[in-house]
């Protein structure tokens, strides 16, 4: 299939880039900003994408890029720091002018040629720079300036190289789909026929080619990811699949019933259902650190599929529903790491087990649409995310027996309420946090001394960036009260108004 490459040189949304390419049905993969040309050219790419990334060209450990890229006869798009370092490669000039753009910013195109065909002169972009393309490379000529970037938009369409500072993959670029669009379906050539079908069709025989005749066991939560990939699996390799479903105690009320039901009732695929909740109770006691529960719980996951493969006999692959976020989160080789998802980072190194993986390179919104083709019903299909490690990073401090269940009570009403408003679905994600603190507080004229509830609520297209939902007053205070009057143990509901970045979705 057509592919369009995207080079990382270590933005923390680098992969926005390749979501934006997706999203105009051309498919797009995030590869090291390094990787040898000669494996690049072996991928036989329509196209290459520079992401932006954090550093200097004159830095002391700048990222530098090996200018055979250029010769390989394929077109070429430079993003911010991309752009710089593909001007700084072909001998143009680079500068820190002392006058750096940070948000909106006016861009005034001077020349339409490719990439602002058709495209209005004057409009607004999202800048994040401080270093700027002060003279372009020869053969390039400037297609777009603003107030303190004399070179925003360089073109050579000659060679089909182009530069561009501001980011055209964020929202706040309000052409920049346009912009992308003109680089795929002008400079590249490329066909829109990245479907949801062809996903499908990729995976399944991906998944054949991997597994073949060999037995497969799927950790099954119930979410979207899981399930999707199970059924991805499932029409792959038939009676060869076996699902587990391990109940760790930390899962929502009445979850591990709807799961059960709805994989043996109305899929039926073989499930296997484990009660394991003292095991990662236990596992647990004492550990107040995320990063050491979101490993603690990953390790004990695999260490349970283990166990039941070994009693099937003969299996030899762990089906996950990881995704490209989960893979990013967990830190790439050139971006940070903002936390080990359980099943990236989280797996212990000695596994029995190999990985089948169908979902590790498509975003969320992907794989809604994978699971709507494949027969998911609406109320799994747009189920909001719930971490593997569940209920566990939800409390922040030691997870106990009595403060999962305070949690859950409390997490139970706000889902109630938000449903009942008509904003689930409107919600990217909505959940309690319990944080291992006590306030005093008033009840019956008698002093207390109990538990917070932090309700986060938040919008988002893939989870990379998220803004906080502005709920509605009436509906807040319903929650509140419920919470208050209904779950003992607490005695106050804050509201988290903090957006990703510079927060994260989950509080751990």
């Amino acid at each position: 299939m057509e592919t369009v490459l995207v080079l990382d040189f270590g933005a923390q949304y680098s992969q926005l880039i390749a979501r934006r390419v997706r999203e105009c049905r051309v498919y797009s993969d995030m590869i090291p900003y390094d990787t040898p040309v000669a494996e690049i050219a072996a991928r036989k790419p329509r196209g290459l994408i520079l992401s932006g990334g954090p550093a200097s060209v004159y830095a002391d450990d700048a990222l530098e890029l090996d200018p055979a890229i250029f010769e390989l006869g394929i077109p070429v798009l430079g993003i911010c720091y991309g752009m710089q370092v593909m001007a700084h490669s072909l001998g143009g000039e680079v500068t820190r002018t002392g006058k750096g753009e940070f948000g909106k910013t006016e861009l005034n195109v001077t020349k339409e040629v490719v990439l602002f065909d058709d495209l209005p002169s004057t409009q607004t972009c999202w800048m994040s720079h401080r270093d700027s393309v002060t003279t372009p490379p020869d053969g390039f000529e400037i297609t777009g300036t603003t107030e303190s970037s004399p070179v925003a938009v360089m073109e050579n369409t000659d060679r089909g190289l182009f530069g561009i500072q501001c980011h055209p993959e964020v929202v706040h670029t309000p052409y920049g789909t346009d912009i992308l669009k003109n680089f795929l379906f002008e400079a590249c050539e490329c066909t829109p026929s990245w479907t949801v079908v062809s996903i499908i069709e990729d995976s399944v025989a991906a998944i054949r080619e991997q597994v073949r005749d060999e037995k497969v066991i799927c950790g099954l939560s119930g979410g979207v990811d899981s399930s999707t990939a199970a059924l991805l699996v499932y029409r792959a390799v038939r009676d060869n699949l076996t699902c587990i479903f391990v109940d760790h105690g930390l899962l929502r009320k009445n979850e591990a019933g709807q799961v059960i039901d709805a994989f043996e009732n109305h899929f039926h695929v073989p499930l296997i259902h484990i009660q394991a909740e003292e095991r990662f109770i236990g596992k647990l006691a004492g550990v107040n650190e995320p990063e050491q529960k979101r490993k603690i719980i990953g390790e004990e996951f695999i260490r349970i599929f283990e166990e039941e493969a070994r009693k099937l006999e003969g299996v030899r692959f762990l089906v996950q529903g990881t995704l490209y976020s989960d893979v990013i989160e967990s830190g790439t080789r050139d971006a940070a790491k903002i936390k080990s998802h359980h099943n990236v980072g989280g797996l212990p190194e000695d596994m029995d087990l190999d990985l089948v993986e169908p979902l590790r390179h498509i975003f969320k919104d992907e794989v809604r649409n994978v699971a709507g083709e494949l027969g998911l019903p609406d109320n799994m299909v747009w189920r909001q995310p719930f971490p593997g490690p569940g209920l566990a990073i939800r409390i922040i401090g030691e997870v106990t027996q009595e403060r999962l269940e305070i949690l859950r009570e409390a997490d139970f009403i706000l889902q109630e309420e938000v449903r009942r408003a008509g904003l689930y679905r409107q919600l990217w994600q909505s959940f309690c946090v319990l944080p291992a603190i006590r306030s005093v507080g008033v009840m019956g004229d008698e002093r207390t001394y109990a538990y917070p509830i932090i309700i986060r609520a938040v919008t988002s297209e893939d989870a990379m960036t998220a803004d906080w939902a502005r709920l509605p007053y009436d509906l807040l205070e319903t929650i509140s009260s419920r919470i208050i009057n209904e779950v003992p143990g607490v005695n106050r509901v804050a509201l988290d108004i903090s957006s990703k970045p510079p927060s994260t979705i989950e509080w751990e």
